[in-house]
């Protein structure tokens, strides 16, 4: 491709509104019956928007390059695009040859895919792999050098399993990049591309391939990589004054938790999200709730679907009241009646407070989104606000809003086997990142 290109490679366009979208159900999609008894087991009934206008496409074989944000439901449509061609096209398994690739920029993204990947394909009797730094470098190696249908990985550790013979590419029938936009953000680039180009060619597999955003950068990953895509967009939410009451407090990182039991106290509230960017502090956030009488949840990208799926029905009926998340591990997550909405700490990502936020207020209910700006994530206000389109309104805690209370001790790091990265003198780091999720 010509270098001096300035105008994003053109590919089709298939730009659809997510107001223009009709309510699709899945059992109207022409799916083999092992996946639709796995969306039933999942509890989904209805497409989201981005569902409803991939879905259609990729079931016919083509190629697509979707705009959505986290908590879209991208996931689910595009591992049951992959789910249903795997099962359209079986065929003998092969060790150490995955038939679908689905390549995540975080290490904890990975994890979430995986446990959809486990729910949703729970009746295909495929099997699901999922590698990516950090942990578990031998286990991972072991398991992935057997029979392997679908491949869910970071793209450091991939690179490290490929580049031993741990297992090829060449029977890949479809690729998937998830938010290909955060992977030019960490420097992944020359990793995914060293993995596209050792998959099949583009006409002999399908791509899939979603961002948050279609910049330059990830149109021309598209025009190089993949064959003929259909561009889809849904808009991104928006966020408004009217049913939302958005508060700012500038705090200190010591004033955080005090603040957080001042607000518990003053408010009252029936039903409460509180987010936070560490998975360590989320498991912090909740012991140290349980200790001072609070009953509460967490639910991050590590845990499993099952339990995932007891606490967010626990929360749904009331018996626990705080629900304690971290991003990613909040895809998806639709819930009504949630009356306030707490960032412990501020978003990293502009659109991931429009995400937060949107967890209240829904159906035309009213609700309260509280943010906490300590000295360490302040920096992303300036950017939320130009996102959001408004200045958020803000004040200090007084001394009534801060109030005593008893701080759980926090947990003992789990080193991994072998030290940080895993593996013994494995010093890459790279495709273990959690981004701060």
């Amino acid at each position: 491709m010509n270098e001096e290109t300035t105008e994003a490679p053109s590919i089709p366009v298939a730009t659809h509104r997510s107001e223009e979208v009709e309510i699709v159900r899945f059992d109207e999609l022409d799916l083999p019956d092992e996946m639709q008894k796995g969306i039933a087991k999942a509890g989904f009934e209805n497409c989201t928007p981005i569902q409803a206008k991939t879905l259609p496409i990729t079931l016919g074989g083509k190629d697509v390059a979707g705009q959505a944000q986290t908590g879209t439901g991208k996931t689910a449509a595009f591992l049951i695009s992959v789910f249903s061609r795997l099962l359209l096209n079986k065929r003998e398994r092969k060790k150490g040859a995955p038939r679908a690739l689905v390549i995540a920029p975080t290490r904890e993204l990975a994890i979430q895919i995986g446990n959809d990947a486990k729910l949703l394909g729970a009746e295909t009797g495929f099997k699901v792999q999922v590698v990516y730094g950090g942990v578990d470098y031998r286990k991972q190696r072991e398991d992935l050098a057997e029979e392997v249908d679908l491949l869910i990985g970071t793209p450091g550790r991939l690179i490290d399993y490929y580049k031993q013979h741990v297992y090829d590419l060449r029977s890949i029938e479809t690729v998937v990049v998830d938010e290909a936009d955060r992977m030019f953000d960490m420097g992944f680039i020359k990793d995914l591309r060293f993995l596209m180009k050792r998959c099949p060619p583009p006409e002999e597999r399908q791509s899939l391939l979603f961002s948050a955003t279609l910049s330059f950068d990830v149109m021309e990953l598209a025009f190089v990589f993949m064959n003929d895509a259909v561009k889809v967009e849904i808009q991104p939410e928006q966020v408004t004054a009217e049913k939302v009451e958005h508060v700012l407090y500038h705090v200190g990182q010591d004033e955080k938790f005090p603040t957080l039991f001042g607000l518990l106290k003053k408010e009252q509230p029936e039903r409460t999200l509180v987010f936070t960017n560490m998975r360590r502090m989320a498991d912090d956030i909740v012991r140290t709730l349980e200790l001072n009488g609070y009953r509460a949840e967490q639910i991050t990208g590590d845990i499993d679907q099952r339990k995932r799926m007891r606490i967010l029905e626990e929360f749904r009926e009331g018996t626990v009241p705080i629900l304690v998340a971290t991003d990613v591990a909040s895809r998806g997550l639709h819930i009504e009646d949630v009356s306030h909405v707490i960032n412990f700490d501020l978003p990293l990502d502009a659109e991931d407070y429009v995400h937060r936020v949107g967890r209240t207020a829904r159906a035309g209910a009213s609700g309260t989104a509280i943010s906490l700006a300590c000295e360490r994530y302040v920096e992303g206000l300036e950017a939320i606000e130009k996102y959001v389109g408004f200045k958020l309104p803000y004040d200090f805690p007084d001394s009534e809003l801060l109030v005593e209370f008893k701080r759980a001790p926090r947990r003992p790091r789990k080193p991994g086997p072998g030290g940080r990265g895993g593996r013994p003198g494995d010093s890459r780091g790279r495709g273990g990142s959690s981004g701060g999720n």
